[in-house]
């Protein structure tokens, strides 16, 4: 094994801390999600640079072991990140190790924790159309005897349904990972978490139509209170096969 590889979490923070180009220090993953780690568990750590700075620590781009991951970027570029994409949650729940901008590497955390009211609004739109799709091609083909597809899309909608939800509440969905953590903590208003929770597993398990209409009807009353109606009115009369019959 070469030094790099033995590189441990503490002594990089070290390192790093030493180091007048690091501006901040932010942990994402298990290791920033209380009671989550486990003994595989490594340490995600993105090091942030001045914007222009040069620093011996480029070495470790790409640094990637059991232990440690490192994302070596610019300030800008840590300003940018997830915004949009897959990172956006984790970086919404990342804990910060360094900030030395006097609570600029906060503030940039906190932006990713709150969708803009458009973003959220057009986001939601989508990924409502999306799980009325697959909420509609599931109970079709479990009224033609389809029974995989029926439940292969009913899978598909509890994807795109808590995608919508967050959207709904203008958060980034976790990841399914953190699912149960974020909303034991973070509940979404007007769910009730058990019960969402227990829905969505019975819907991906087994495809139950009554289960899927009965939480499409109340989707419809929250997306409808959230005004998307256009979305789900272009639906027309295919609606009543999602209702509770």
């Amino acid at each position: 094994m070469t030094a790099q590889e033995h590189l441990t979490y503490d002594a990089f923070v070290a390192l790093a801390a030493a180091d007048p180009a690091v501006v901040g220090l932010v942990l994402k993953g298990s290791q920033a999600h209380e009671g989550m780690t486990t003994e595989h568990s490594d340490h995600d750590l993105y090091v942030i640079l001045a914007d222009g700075a040069t620093t011996e620590l480029a070495r470790f781009t790409g640094h990637r072991t059991p232990e440690l991951d490192l994302v070596i970027l610019s300030l800008d570029e840590f300003r940018a990140a997830g915004m949009p994409g897959f990172e956006r949650y984790a970086l919404a729940r990342a804990r910060i190790v360094l900030d030395r901008l006097g609570g600029v590497i906060a503030q940039i955390l906190a932006d990713k924790t709150r969708l803009a009211a458009d973003e959220a609004f057009h986001e939601a739109d989508a990924w409502l159309d999306a799980y009325a799709n697959s909420l509609y091609r599931s109970v079709k083909n479990d009224r033609d005897g389809h029974a995989l597809a029926a439940r292969l899309d009913a899978a598909d909608s509890v994807r795109f349904l808590l995608e919508l939800l967050f959207a709904l509440d203008r958060r980034p969905r976790p990841y399914n990972k953190y699912l149960e953590w974020e909303l034991a903590r973070f509940p979404l208003p007007g769910w009730d978490t058990e019960l969402l929770l227990d829905a969505a597993n019975h819907i991906s398990a087994t495809g139950d139509v009554p289960t899927q209409r009965r939480l499409f009807a109340q989707v419809e009353a929250a997306a409808r209170r959230a005004g998307h109606d256009a979305v789900l009115d272009a639906w027309g009369d295919d609606l009543r096969l999602m209702r509770p019959q």
